[in-house]
């Protein structure tokens, strides 16, 4: 096929484990360095500037400039989402690794994929405002209700703000471990900022757990109840 959208690009930039190590770890949504993603891809620094050049020229990646030092992020929510939809699938295929470590299950409890809760609270979340009727799925497409923006705005949530952003206001991103979807968006992300401001969890450094206290949890699922 010589017309339409390059799959093989995208597939090639993120094919190679090197690139696809540091685009898992920059799914975090935290900025690193080069030198930081140089270590978690275990190569050179040079080669790791080669590949930061080719994925940043591929649109997958973007650079940010603080006095000398040098910061890299995802793109977009469209790579986080593409790069959680293939970890989805690789789990759903039985391509998993085999190495795990003391925070595997707490990264299958609650963890932030990009910008937002992901995990089995965060499903529990999205299916929680689903079976509510306060979000309509309809294939691909995520619509908050009316009722939905009515308990949204009792959260002290200010949706209009967030429908006048330049990002969605709701997608679901499939959910690498519990396969399933969580919600995704600037609703996602004010889910997130609202749980944190609570004091019902924190975000541990380093990795992308997120940890919930006793009252958290229970706070939590007394909020987002199925």
């Amino acid at each position: 096929m010589k017309e339409g959208p390059d799959i093989a690009l995208l597939g090639s930039l993120i094919g190679d484990p090197a690139r696809s190590n540091m685009l898992s770890a920059l799914i975090s949504g935290k900025a690193l360095t080069p030198s930081e993603l140089a270590e978690i891809a275990n190569i050179t620094l040079q080669t790791t500037s080669a590949h930061l050049k080719k994925m940043e020229a591929g649109g997958l990646i973007r650079q940010r400039k603080q006095g000398r030092h040098r910061y890299f992020n995802l793109a977009d929510e469209d790579v986080a989402a593409l790069i959680e939809n293939m970890m989805g699938l690789a789990a759903k295929k039985g391509h998993i690794r085999t190495r795990t470590g003391p925070k595997a299950p707490e990264l299958r409890k609650a963890r932030v994929c990009y910008n937002h809760l992901a995990g089995e609270f965060g499903v529990q979340m999205y299916d929680s405002l689903i079976a509510r009727g306060y979000l309509i799925e309809n294939e691909e497409e995520v619509t908050l209700t009316d009722t939905g923006q009515e308990y949204i705005s009792t959260l002290g949530i200010e949706v209009d703000a967030l429908r006048n952003s330049r990002r969605p206001l709701c997608k679901s991103c499939l959910d690498w471990s519990a396969r399933r979807s969580h919600l995704a968006g600037s609703l996602g992300t004010a889910l997130l900022d609202y749980i944190y401001d609570k004091g019902w969890a924190r975000r541990l450094n380093e990795v992308r757990v997120v940890e919930f206290s006793k009252r958290g949890e229970t706070e939590f699922l007394a909020r987002f109840p199925l």
